[in-house]
């Protein structure tokens, strides 16, 4: 029997590992997804779940672990003992940072490593957990080839004015710029927009990549021209547990005033503010639709005001908007959310179809909307298997600028 070549594709979260298997036996076009799952509360009662390419699930149980290194190596038992005969020829990551030095996926050496592990903080939150699952591959296979796709690489094409800050110019030279995120999300969607928006995908188009952490980017002609968050995934739009914008002012005030330390201020921005902190209770955007206490609610009116600014904001770089795209956890998911942003951005031209977006169809505006508005579901994993499956084809080292 012919041995099945599979690209094994990771996306490690704080108490999560989320991956996916991709046939390679393709061409480059037509990798084919085979599996998916995750580990959920790595930091707690770990359970894996695994689906097939017809999302049917195949296993949903605890599991006994409790790090990215156990969960791998529990996925490895899994895949010897469930799948046929198959041969593990490469691993994807997404990688949160990639720095003023990576603009374009590269295989992961001990040099490139090193680089990494410089970016951790920049985002603590992300980058700890993402090194974590390439070290528990290099541990179990050392000779698997690994490689890199990097959340900002999408955004750095960007003009000087919109990556540059107002500050002296020793410190742009210091790596300290606008770098934006979410940029796999963002490549998937530029990609598949042809076939929904057709010539309309070249205009002026702002996806909303609407999750726990969230961001929107304007594109022309499927190109990065402006997005909210910048040197960290701090900044933007509110998220779930980071507050988004803030004047820096105020991280000055909290440590002189205030007297908290410069660790305690990091964690109070990356896991105690933005959602969470305005409901004192939870991030989680459908917990917060459910509840009716006047915290929550404020909540969420807080979000949808400060997404449907950005959108003016983004619609201002672009000179006009033709398409308001939706994805991500609640970009997909939350109906309300999409209906109340549209409702306060209906100056824009936007005429919206209440029946489709509760049916969750693909295009959400009426025929007559002068902007169109679109709820695209994201594939990250897709982009990351191709992107591997490409360099490791090519057979070299992709070079970092």
């Amino acid at each position: 029997m012919k041995r099945q070549r599979l690209i094994l594709v990771l996306n490690a979260g704080s108490s999560s590992l989320k991956f996916a298997l991709f046939s390679t036996d393709q061409t480059l076009e037509g990798i084919q997804r085979f599996y998916h799952g995750q580990f959920r509360n790595l930091d707690g009662k770990a359970h894996f779940s695994v689906a097939d390419a017809r999302n049917d699930t195949l296993m949903d149980a605890p599991a006994g672990i409790g790090n990215h290194e156990q969960a791998i190596d529990h996925l490895l038992r899994w895949m010897d003992e469930h799948l046929q005969e198959y041969e593990l020829v490469a691993a994807g990551h997404r990688i949160v940072h990639g720095g003023s030095r990576f603009e374009r996926p590269v295989r992961i050496d001990p040099d490139v490593l090193e680089q990494l592990r410089a970016f951790v903080p920049l985002a603590p939150l992300h980058m700890p957990h993402n090194l974590a699952a390439i070290e528990a591959l290099r541990k179990t296979l050392p000779g698997l080839k690994q490689v890199a796709c990097f959340d900002t690489a999408f955004h750095r094409g960007m003009q000087r004015l919109e990556q540059i800050y107002a500050l002296p110019r020793e410190w742009l030279d210091k790596g300290v710029r606008r770098y934006g995120f979410h940029g796999l999300s963002y490549e998937y969607i530029a990609a598949v927009l042809p076939h929904h928006l057709g010539e309309q995908a070249r205009g002026r188009v702002i996806v909303a990549h609407l999750g726990h952490g969230a961001s929107l980017c304007a594109m022309r002609d499927g190109r990065s021209i402006a997005t909210t968050m910048g040197f960290t995934p701090l900044d933007g739009v509110p998220m779930a547990t980071r507050p988004g914008h803030l004047d820096p002012g105020i991280i000055t005030w909290m440590i002189r005033q205030a007297g908290l330390s410069v660790t305690e201020v990091d964690d109070l921005l990356n896991h105690h503010s933005g959602l969470s902190g305005l409901s004192g209770s939870s991030g989680d955007m459908q917990e917060l639709l459910a509840d009716h206490r006047p915290e929550a609610i404020e909540a969420v009116d807080y979000f949808v005001h400060h997404t449907h600014r950005a959108i003016g904001s983004l619609a201002a770089a672009l000179g006009g908007l033709d398409a308001l795209v939706f994805t991500a956890g609640i970009g997909e998911n939350a109906p309300s959310i999409r209906e109340r942003i549209c409702d306060k951005a209906s100056w824009l031209g936007i005429a919206f179809d209440a029946v489709a977006n509760t049916e969750n169809r693909v295009r959400i505006s009426l025929p007559q909307s002068r902007v169109s508005v679109w709820c695209i579901p994201t594939d990250e994993e897709a982009v990351i298997a191709r992107h591997t499956f490409s360099l490791i084809s090519a057979g070299r080292q992709g070079e970092p600028p």
